[in-house]
């Protein structure tokens, strides 16, 4: 399954050459995103280890961006390989536990709205890490 194909344009939060940051289309929660490495690594363990570090610089600008937007203290992080693509996803914590979240029927959403603001401070967190600049 290529990740980039299925993601929705209006979802996209961050991009560069490396990475795509956007809202999940079929979220667990709302703010729920995900971080796909581009070039469809099947497995963290293939990625370089200055690739990995990247990735995880990313993830932590989001989870950071999640956190501010959204009010919340935590963000659960979920790496999963079911689709043999390295992808994140980033799931804030309201006032459900982990598990309970993981028991919703993800439903199909259309309203990124929230992205545009979820990237200008995506965009303001980056300028601390090692992420490109949005081309």
């Amino acid at each position: 399954m290529n990740l980039i194909e299925i993601t929705p344009p209006q979802s996209m939060i961050f991009e560069d050459n490396k990475v795509i940051v956007a809202l999940a289309f079929q979220p667990n929660t709302k703010g729920h995103c995900v971080v796909i490495w581009k070039s469809g690594a099947e497995d963290l363990n293939k990625l370089p280890t200055e690739d990995y570090e990247y990735l995880m610089d990313v993830v932590d600008v989001t989870r950071n961006t999640l956190r501010t937007f959204y009010k919340v203290d935590k963000v659960y992080l979920m790496y999963l390989d079911e689709t043999n693509w390295v992808h994140w996803h980033l799931i804030p914590r309201y006032e459900e536990k982990v598990f309970n979240i993981l028991r919703h029927s993800p439903e199909t959403i259309t309203d990124f709205s929230d992205a545009v603001e979820l990237s200008k401070i995506f965009n303001d967190q980056a300028k601390k890490m090692i992420v490109e600049s949005v081309k």
